[in-house]
């Protein structure tokens, strides 16, 4: 099971946002770049990019922040955020980006996702947001009447690489994942999973490992790793039985 450090960017910074809360931000480093660093010397494979100023405008505003990091770090990063356009997410894919995570357009321009998952194989990613159950698009602003096991199964012949799911009401609350939804999505769809938010302890760590054999493949870990909650190089020493592939060229 892969264990996937989070970067959250709001202005150059790394943040994190309690239950996807604008206004309501922590500002753990002014250094994204050292972050990302760390989170590799810790034995981090990949590394969780989130664009949050793009999700919440609708287009990437940290893309120099993130070019830096692709550029010092050896390890795979993937990038989501306000990458709403088939233009926008080719750009990303040639700068360096290995994986780019599309949620908004993949609900409300599916076939433009279909096609981008058949010109970029194994490097794009479809994130699902849940709040109660319903899919939450532009930055979480707005729910639609979705549900995540549906659309799970109508992007099943995508060739999507994996689902990125997240409870927004777990997320950056360190109260802990919810197991209950993880395990019913892994057990009806046939695309892997990682799953997001809410991660607080190695406790947690270990309950969500107990699902790799279901098909989770990975847990990204956010505020935890910030405050210590997680020792990252525990954790994956731990649980990191398995790596993804080589950085794209």
């Amino acid at each position: 099971m892969l264990i996937i450090p989070a970067i959250d960017l709001i202005k150059g910074e790394c943040v994190r946002l309690y239950q996807g809360r604008e206004e309501e931000k922590t500002v753990f480093s002014s250094s994204p770049l050292e972050t990302a660093r760390n989170w590799q010397e810790k034995g981090a494979k990949l590394i969780h990019i989130v664009d949050l100023d793009g999700a919440f405008s609708g287009s990437p505003q940290n893309l120099s922040t993130v070019m830096r990091i692709v550029q010092e770090l050896s390890i795979s990063i993937e990038l989501g955020g306000g990458i709403r356009t088939s233009a926008m997410a080719r750009s990303i894919l040639s700068s360096g980006v290995d994986r780019v995570i599309l949620g908004t357009i993949a609900f409300i321009e599916p076939m433009q996702v279909k096609a981008l998952c058949q010109e970029f194989p194994g490097r794009i990613s479809v994130g699902i947001d849940t709040r109660d159950g319903k899919i939450a698009i532009h930055g979480w602003k707005d729910t639609t009447q979705g549900q995540a096991l549906e659309f799970c199964q109508q992007i099943a012949d995508w060739g999507v690489r994996n689902i990125i799911f997240t409870d927004i009401r777990t997320d950056g609350t360190l109260q802990g994942p919810n197991i209950e939804a993880i395990k019913t999505l892994i057990h009806d769809i046939n695309i892997p999973l990682i799953a997001s938010g809410g991660v607080s302890s190695m406790d947690d760590l270990r309950k969500l490992a107990e699902l790799e054999i279901l098909g989770l493949e990975g847990v990204i870990v956010g505020k935890a790793v910030y405050t210590g909650d997680v020792d990252l190089r525990e954790a994956v020493r731990l649980y990191q039985n398995h790596q993804p592939e080589s950085r794209s060229n």
